[in-house]
């Protein structure tokens, strides 16, 4: 934890994926707080609940599942892109407007209402990886379907209704903004020195104290320009700019390494942490993004076991991030923590 005597950090580092500044002050992150705090709650999760709309052979809004046993992946039944979105009139330069065509899906990781993506094996990851690839490639190549957005919001801090363990993915005719800025910034940095942004950015933390934990093809890190305490970006160690660009072998690393932050997550306070994850791949608008930076992004809400980071005044209101912890330590704090989840059995 942060020692309120430390030596005083007033630092900005650039953050070459969004193209913005983000304050480091980590001599503030030890300070009094006597505001509210969020303990998450020990109760049972059982393994299936008869109300949840995600559970095999439940009754949803619109429609019933499956008695599905593996990945399990349907059409969102309130989504917030549709292809029979209508026409819309009105608007002008300022006041653009335009429907929202597309679609959206929730997928299942798990039948087990009581699991998260730290209680699968690596192959039941590994088939939940697929999973994403194949609807990465089918939606991404429908007319008018410019961004796939893949992600996941874990634990009712982020604003998850429901603990079954689930993803979803957002499909458009809407580039989301972190993307076009990693457009930008990937292009700008190959114009500028002939070379890729997200493998510079890998070189330099594979040479850091910055890393998590590795494998042949990917390295899980707390970045240096992190935006929250317990950020962590996984980085593939050979150029990819989505899914699509990994092999079966690529596929099986990127499952091992996701589980394992998963569990290093949930093992540092011994309880279900919570988290935005985000999978960030090139656009399906038909354009040419051979200098995309692939990855995944973590982002959690926490910055103690009970303390939220919540987003105020020099973030809402002034529109940048202020990260008042060490990366370098943060790191550290999860790479010590072992790699075997905490809940399960001995035997497991």
């Amino acid at each position: 934890m942060s020692d309120l005597n430390a030596q005083p950090v007033w630092e900005q580092r650039w953050h070459p994926l969004r193209g913005e500044w983000v304050l480091f002050t980590s001599h503030r992150g030890g300070r009094p707080w006597i505001g509210e705090t969020h303990r998450p709650s020990a109760k049972e999760v059982p393994v299936y609940d008869p109300e949840c709309a995600l559970c095999p052979g439940n009754q949803r809004l619109k429609g019933k599942n499956p008695e599905y046993q593996g990945v399990y992946g349907f059409t969102n039944d309130l989504p917030c892109f549709s292809p029979e979105a209508p026409e819309v009139d009105g608007g002008d330069d300022l006041y653009a407007i335009r429907a929202a065509r597309g679609t959206a899906e929730v997928v299942c990781y798990h039948p087990d209402h009581s699991k998260t993506m730290a209680d699968l094996s690596v192959s039941q990851v590994s088939d939940v990886v697929a999973h994403w690839r194949s609807r990465y490639a089918e939606l991404g190549s429908r007319p008018g379907i410019d961004h796939v957005l893949i992600f996941e919001n874990k634990g009712e801090l982020v604003g998850t209704s429901n603990p079954h363990p689930h993803c979803q993915i957002y499909a458009g005719n809407m580039i989301y903004g972190h993307t076009a800025a990693e457009v930008r910034m990937a292009r700008q940095w190959h114009e500028k020195t002939g070379a890729l942004l997200g493998q510079e950015i890998v070189r330099r933390e594979e040479q850091s104290v910055r890393v998590v934990c590795r494998n042949d093809d990917f390295i899980a890190c707390v970045p240096w320009f992190a935006r929250y305490a317990y950020e962590v970006l996984i980085l593939p160690r050979a150029p990819a700019s989505s899914l699509l660009d990994l092999n079966e072998s690529r596929v099986a690393n990127l499952a091992a390494i996701l589980r394992e932050v998963t569990i290093r997550y949930d093992n540092l306070w011994e309880m279900p942490f919570p988290y935005v994850m985000a999978i960030h791949q090139a656009p399906t608008d038909g354009g040419d993004y051979p200098y995309y930076p692939f990855h995944f992004e973590f982002h959690p809400p926490l910055r103690k076991p009970d303390t939220q980071k919540y987003l105020a005044g020099p973030e809402i209101g002034g529109g940048s991030m202020t990260n008042e912890s060490n990366p370098d330590a943060k790191a550290a704090e999860l790479r010590a923590v072992s790699s075997k989840l905490y809940r399960q059995n001995s035997s497991e």
